[in-house]
């Protein structure tokens, strides 16, 4: 078993930056890939970006290009996102996730991940 845990979030205004910090623990070494997704009220959960666990790789979804950065920290075993220029429509609550099968093409997939954390708030006002 694998547990996430989120860390981070919170509210700022348009155009401001704020961090999310994943903090696996558990069965780590069979992670392949971990992602953030996000869930708007009223709206289902949408992919956001991933990575693969240990390697270069990393996905976005088109709405964050640019503005948003994932990647791991090695030495704290931490995934984190980089959220820069924010937006109101970026308001949601963000997931954390961890998928154990090898296979990067459906990392963008929800269904894929296997753990999931708590969720974090993050809200932009305008």
């Amino acid at each position: 078993q694998v547990q996430v845990v989120e860390s981070g979030g919170g509210s700022v205004q348009a155009g401001g930056s704020l961090k999310l910090s994943c903090t696996p623990s558990g069965r780590t070494w069979t992670i392949f890939g971990m992602g953030w997704f996000r869930q708007a009220p009223g709206k289902e959960r949408e992919f956001v970006a991933a990575l693969q666990w240990s390697g270069d790789n990393t996905y976005y979804t088109e709405s964050v290009k640019g503005r948003f950065t994932i990647s791991r920290d090695n030495a704290e075993n931490t995934m984190l996102l980089q959220m820069n220029s924010l937006k109101p429509d970026d308001t949601a609550v963000y997931y954390c996730a961890a998928a154990r099968t090898d296979s990067a093409g459906l990392l963008r997939s929800s269904w894929f991940y296997d753990y999931w954390g708590q969720g974090a708030q993050v809200t932009v006002s305008s």
